[in-house]
């Protein structure tokens, strides 16, 4: 198991042209959706939404201003784009949370005041996420990667690839998701996309720093 892991590590690569020829199948997209679904989350909140494009000419409006992204949108078998939860969802004392650890996670009263009161504490002092919305959004951004990360992996262990997109205008993405999307982006801001297909061409050898230069131990 380990090994088949390690494989897939290796066989995973920012795919930068996809094979356009080639669909994933609904079966397999949904397997990826669900380790999205089921990924980890800072306190458990899910400050994430996801957005399957697979409209061509949405497509074409977010290229446009993608400019880490113009050959993998238009050939990706499936392209995704995933949106963070702004402060409207995310202070600790929104209708979100109250009504997540509620209907969600099912706490009881007492123990959703104990844990408010924990988040609170968590956003105003612990990691000061209040002085300002682009501290509270760049935090839920962190968030979301979890499930990218999870994504790209599941995909890779069943021989598909993928490509993370940060190379966009992030207002200029936010002004379409909201005239094209529908999306109150008041709500909700653009944290990254990723691509998912099949890979034209035979990547370039995996370039990584060694063990030891990433990894102190103190024992």
């Amino acid at each position: 198991m380990k090994d088949k892991i390690i494989e897939a590590y290796n066989f995973r690569h920012a795919c930068k042209e996809f094979d356009a020829e080639q669909t994933i199948s609904d079966d397999d997209f949904d397997f990826i959706l669900e380790t999205a679904r089921l990924s980890p989350s800072s306190f458990g909140f899910e400050p994430w939404k996801f957005l399957v494009v697979q409209n061509r000419e949405l497509r074409e409006k977010l290229k446009e201003h993608t400019w880490g992204g113009k050959k993998q949108i238009p050939t990706a078998s499936h392209l995704l784009v995933i949106l963070s939860r702004k402060s409207y969802f995310m202070k600790y004392d929104s209708h979100y949370i109250k009504d997540f650890m509620q209907n969600v996670q099912h706490l009881p009263d007492d123990a959703i005041q104990t844990r408010l009161g924990y988040y609170e504490n968590f956003q105003k002092n612990d990691f000061k996420l209040l002085e300002s919305e682009r501290a509270l959004f760049d935090w839920a951004c962190k968030q979301t990667y979890i499930p990218l990360a999870n994504m790209m992996t599941a995909a890779a262990m069943i021989g598909i690839d993928s490509c993370p997109m940060e190379g966009f205008a992030a207002d200029k993405i936010n002004e379409v998701l909201q005239s094209d999307f529908a999306i109150d982006t008041e709500k909700f801001g653009i944290a990254c996309m990723v691509a998912f297909g099949y890979r034209k061409a035979p990547p370039r050898p995996k370039t990584r720093q060694t063990m030891d230069k990433i990894v102190t131990w103190f024992k």
